[in-house]
């Protein structure tokens, strides 16, 4: 460290001496890292996010204004944090940093190595008064976040000493500690509360470290190819995300591996991302499947591993945990792994040598697990099969109302048989394991009875493609459509007129989000039918139809100024439509990774050339809309998802988690939201506003 930032951080530290060692003799070694260095701001409405990489730190840090200010750290490291939350009062605004966070390097009161930062900022309010602090895994601070509920083994009290709070905490193993320290540089600290100076602002210090290990960043040369889009934002964000162990799913409530994100991203970033990146995503996947072969959807780890064992068998063990409760990612691994494998001349060339390496904790090869993986999907994919109707379908497991991305509670609006995983990924998983199979590079790793389940996967795939998307169709008579689209215009108070005209002279026709318990359609429009436009073997009708529903002006499909809406509960009853509403995760709301899904569909489509000419114009139009959306909220691309307003006969991006009614609250650095750097605007559509 330069002796400047040694001195701040010196001072940063000083109230908690008996906390926090400064690095010197006989400390504990800090593990360097190649990568460069990264700092970079994101201003999100109510969050002030910024981001430092560099050495062994990797830290988020966010600065919540508004009248439930908070403090937040998120380290990728363990996927830990520390957070501070302050009681409800007069609205704290425009929280601001005196400069960029330095890193910080210490040890704890036995020696153990410490990696945070320290942070000066101001915000204008006139008292703050901590509620709690958490300082835990990043999961235990999502939960408190939520529920306002934290375990009683976790809480730290607050030691007052002069200006500073400090808070300390050893994991629930006694493994390595938590730190957190707040020192008021301007205003007053008596009793734990802070109040504002003479000028109506109050300063605080903020020191934050975990003993979590750090990550291995993936170096610039290993990252990104030439291709990749000229845009600093999103490059710093995938950077930030992407680790020679992993790839992490979004800060600051996703620093970790999450299964489904990994592949999607894998997918639609292949293009541009370097060998090591795409084999470092597939091994992350590979490394975590369940001895069935089931894709995990995400890991505890850290002091969340520890209180799943506690709560399992009282072991205080730090072993990771994995969910494995989605079925989309079972059925994504495929395809995305035959992509790189067979149709990606960079994975040709390196195939053979990837699939015979170490499948890392899990034992075996590489090859082995995704034989594993194919099975599962075989097995669970026969049923169907021999018997194509709606009771043979993949449906949720037992006991869980998630099971694919839309995976809030009410996401899939009740149904237990979602449209992506049977009606495209299932078949594109079937289609993918046939070719594999036919490659002959799956041969060292398989038995006589694996033999003989890959080579009815071509046969399967067939039946899965023919037979399972008329079971999601829905059809609503045009007076019908419109009356609908009419009343519910006029409740959510948007314009009518434009998307009545849009239905046309005929019947209104598109697939169900998914089928409930006893196979009748949930009426929701949606945008899964990217899915489609990307894996599935269309004809031209249906890319029609999919492309139709989706580009109809809202609420008759799912377009509006600030992007593709996700869904569109229109002809749901009115139960439903208030569940997926603009406040919920999964309702009508902007994610911006599905519009990448949907624009590199549509360009995959655009490549065919067997399109009739009138579809073909259809496509390009549709393309032009969809790219104008994207283009005009640039902005916000990086991020998981944003809301709407309108007014004055225009549709406004509302940031989601900055009103009182959103479910939940965005991340500022999406990993899926980066891949805009391989899904580009075609020739002339660049600056399309």
């Amino acid at each position: 460290m330069k002796a400047s930032v040694a001195r701040r951080a010196a001072s940063a530290l000083s109230v908690a001496a008996a906390l926090l060692l400064p690095v010197g003799a006989g400390s504990a070694p800090v593990r360097a890292a190649a990568a460069a260095p990264l700092d970079f701001e994101v201003d999100d409405a109510l969050n002030l996010n910024r981001f430092l990489r560099t050495g062994p730190v990797a830290a988020h840090l966010l600065l919540r204004a508004g009248d439930e200010p908070r403090i937040l750290i998120a380290f990728p490291a363990g996927n830990s944090g520390v957070g501070l939350w302050f009681e409800k009062g007069a609205a704290a605004s425009g929280w601001k940093l005196s400069g960029p966070p330095r890193p910080i390097h210490a040890t704890d009161a036995r020696g153990r190595a410490l990696n945070g930062i320290a942070a000066d900022a101001t915000v204008s309010a006139p008292v703050l008064v901590p509620r709690q602090a958490v300082l835990s895994s990043i999961r235990v601070l999502r939960d408190y976040q939520q529920l306002k509920s934290l375990p009683p083994q976790l809480a730290a009290a607050p030691l007052e000493q002069g200006r500073t709070l400090a808070w300390s905490r050893e994991r629930l193993d006694g493994a390595l500690s938590y730190r957190l320290t707040l020192e008021v540089t301007r205003g007053e600290l008596a009793g734990g509360r802070i109040m504002a100076g003479a000028d109506g602002t109050i300063g605080v210090r903020i020191t934050a470290l975990t003993g979590e290990t750090p990550l291995t960043p993936l170096e610039s040369s290993e990252l990104l190819e030439d291709a990749a889009a000229d845009d600093p934002a999103t490059r710093n964000t995938l950077a930030f995300l992407a680790y020679r162990e992993k790839l992490l799913a979004g800060s600051w409530r996703f620093d970790t591996y999450f299964g489904r994100d990994t592949l999607m991203s894998a997918r639609l970033l292949m293009p541009v991302l370097r060998p090591t990146a795409v084999e470092s995503a597939l091994a992350s996947v590979l490394a975590r499947l369940s001895p069935r072969g089931e894709v995990a959807h995400e890991e505890d780890i850290g002091e969340q591993a520890v209180l799943d064992h506690l709560k399992a068998d009282g072991v205080r063990s730090a072993a990771p945990v994995y969910d494995y409760k989605m079925i989309d990612g079972d059925y994504l691994l495929a395809p995305v792994a035959g992509e790189w494998l067979l149709h990606d001349v960079r994975g040709r060339a390196r195939a053979g040598a990837f699939l015979a390496a170490a499948a890392g904790a899990r034992r075996g090869t590489r090859g082995a697990a995704l034989i594993d993986n194919l099975r599962l999907v075989l097995d669970n994919a026969a049923a169907f099969g021999a018997d194509p109707r709606k009771a043979n379908l993949i449906g949720l497991k037992p006991g869980y109302s998630v099971g694919e991305w839309r995976d809030s509670e009410h996401g899939l609006g009740g149904g237990r048989y979602p449209y992506d995983v049977n009606a495209v990924l299932a078949p594109a998983a079937l289609a993918a394991a046939a070719e594999l199979y036919a490659s002959g590079l799956l041969e060292p790793y398989l038995a006589a009875a694996d033999r003989a389940r890959l080579a009815r996967a071509a046969q399967l795939a067939q039946v899965w493609r023919r037979e399972a998307p008329p079971l999601f169709d829905v059809s609503i008579a045009n007076q019908a459509a419109a009356g609908a689209v009419f009343s519910y215009a006029t409740a959510e108070k948007v314009a009518a007129l434009p998307a009545i005209a849009a239905l046309g002279a005929g019947e209104v026709s598109f697939h169900a989000l998914a089928l409930d318990a006893a196979g009748e359609p949930i009426p929701v429009m949606h945008s899964d039918e990217g899915f489609a436009l990307l894996f599935a073997d269309l004809d031209a009708a249906s890319v029609e139809r999919a492309v139709s529903v989706a580009l109809r002006p809202f609420p008759a499909g799912l377009m509006t100024e600030v992007g593709l809406l996700v869904a569109n509960p229109v002809f749901a009853p009115p139960a439903l439509q208030a569940l997926l509403n603009r406040n919920a995760y999964h309702g009508t709301v902007v994610w911006s990774w599905q519009q990448a899904l949907f624009a590199a569909g549509l360009a995959r489509q655009l490549a065919r050339g067997d399109l009739p000419a009138g579809v073909r114009a259809h496509l390009e139009r549709a393309q032009q809309q969809l790219w104008a959306a994207i283009n005009g909220t640039r902005a916000w691309s990086n991020s998981e998802l944003w809301s709407w307003s309108f007014s004055e006969r225009h549709y406004h991006v509302a940031p989601f988690g900055s009103a009182a009614a959103d479910a939940d609250e965005a991340n500022a650095a999406q990993l899926w939201s980066t891949v805009y750097l391989a899904v580009k605007p075609p020739a002339g559509l660049e600056n399309m506003p």
